[in-house]
């Protein structure tokens, strides 16, 4: 298995693992969403190739606003990360983590964050299991003005 930077070449792999891990997206808003980060210089992904194929990925990207929990600016933020259910338990995400932590620290960042739905317990242990720490509880509102 290897981690490589994600170029052109590998858009229709990482968004069809994308949609795996997003299937409520339009596949063609999310290649078009990837294809522009793949090409963004505050954004990167990388790809987990196992058995000749894409199996993983992660989307990092650089937050200059305030992050939940953060004491320091640029974080390096995960956007998203993914291991197709057939390769997990093989330290892949660990791998694809630790691939962005070293980006985040190229680009200046002394901390990472992430963010996981309040109901998604298995997101939020994943979390807990690769080294993160909660740092807060939110609901979010919303009021349409007419």
């Amino acid at each position: 298995m290897i981690i490589v930077k994600a170029k052109q070449s590998h858009l229709h792999q990482v968004t069809s693992l994308a949609m795996q891990l997003w299937p409520d997206n339009i596949e063609s808003e999310l290649r078009a969403d990837f294809a522009e980060i793949l090409d963004s210089s505050t954004d990167i992904l990388y790809l987990a190739n196992a058995e000749d194929m894409g199996v993983g990925f992660i989307h990092m990207s650089l937050r200059h606003d305030y992050v939940e929990g953060s004491d320091s600016s640029p974080v390096g933020y995960v956007e998203g990360i993914y291991v197709d259910p057939a390769f997990r338990h093989r330290g892949i995400s660990t791998r694809l983590l630790e691939a962005g932590e070293e980006w985040s620290r190229s680009m200046g960042c002394s901390q990472i964050a992430s963010d996981t739905e309040l109901d998604n317990h298995g997101s939020q242990e994943f979390h807990k299991k690769l080294g993160f720490e909660e740092a807060n509880r939110i609901v979010a509102f919303i009021k349409n003005l007419s």
